[in-house]
């Protein structure tokens, strides 16, 4: 069966789908992004994703394409044609097509709206069937990644640094070598007192909907927890290392730039926070 996409008010073959080349998320990355996990016909942490959509949008001044029962209308409707109830939505909305111009288009200039949806694995059965190796990098981004911004190169460049070695994911770090987050994921480390630690919300960091959900989890369980910013040296030297995302649920990462995170397995806390997000998605 054909992959359905709806484009700008219409269902079609995803390999017909089409914008304007004069689209400014194309000319420009003038645009905003999210990805949703559905699971069991379930939008999992959706009512998080779509208030980032808004803020995201409201950060660039975009008009919504739509309101919001709409677009889970919409998000249904894409799901229901590719006779799919598991995998990844994507969600893609610019600031619409006009003449190549550095300044915003004239109001009224309709924003385009993509869905498209594809299968992903479905939840893994442990942490330990997910684990990966991790390297870091420079971060390289602009100021203001609290903004799910379509401009996405440097994120690209980072994870096809760490596909290059054979890892799985890029934790980025700062000029002052304090970790931000990785290329597509959350970063969070247990120290060696057990205490889990994750970089509070900035301009510098992505509010990830899964971080947001799983401390919101963390109440169930007897894990001590901080936000604050730690350093490089401190990720290298903590007990345990995870990373979460829409698509990563909670991952651990059991090796960083070659060298074994703690004894080189899934940690206690990781796999007691692991648990908690599959109770959490399964429902």
């Amino acid at each position: 069966m054909s992959r359905i996409a709806y484009v700008n008010g219409t269902y079609t073959p995803l390999s017909e789908a089409g914008v304007s080349v004069e689209d400014r998320g194309f000319q420009f990355a003038d645009g905003v992004y999210e990805v949703v996990y559905m699971y069991d016909g379930r939008l999992i942490d959706c009512e998080l994703h779509m208030d980032r959509l808004d803020r995201s949008l409201g950060e660039l001044a975009i008009e919504p394409p739509m309101a919001r029962a709409a677009m889970l209308a919409v998000m249904a409707e894409v799901a229901r044609r590719n006779r799919l109830r598991e995998g990844l939505i994507y969600m893609q909305v610019t600031r619409g097509a006009a003449p190549r111009n550095h300044m915003f288009p004239k109001a009224g200039t309709r924003p385009t709206f993509v869905i498209t949806m594809r299968r992903a694995p479905g939840f893994p059965a442990s942490a330990d069937k997910i684990a990966i190796t991790a390297i870091t990098a420079d971060d390289q981004r602009w100021a203001r990644c609290d903004i799910k911004s379509v401009s996405l190169l440097p994120n690209i460049l980072a994870r096809e640094a760490a596909r290059q070695v054979g890892a799985g994911e890029a934790i980025l770090v700062d000029r002052e070598g304090m970790v931000t987050e990785g290329a597509a994921t959350s970063v969070w480390m247990v120290d060696q007192q057990g205490k889990l630690i994750t970089r509070p919300l900035s301009h510098a960091i992505l509010p990830g909907c899964t971080r947001a959900a799983l401390i919101g989890l963390l109440a169930q369980s007897n894990v001590v927890f901080e936000e604050r910013a730690f350093s490089l040296e401190e990720l290298r030297a903590a007990r345990e290392i995870f990373v979460t995302a829409a698509t990563s649920f909670v991952k651990p990462v059991v090796n960083l730039d070659g060298v074994a995170v703690g004894d080189g397995k899934v940690g206690q806390v990781t796999g007691i926070l692991f648990d908690l997000i599959a109770k959490h998605v399964r429902g």
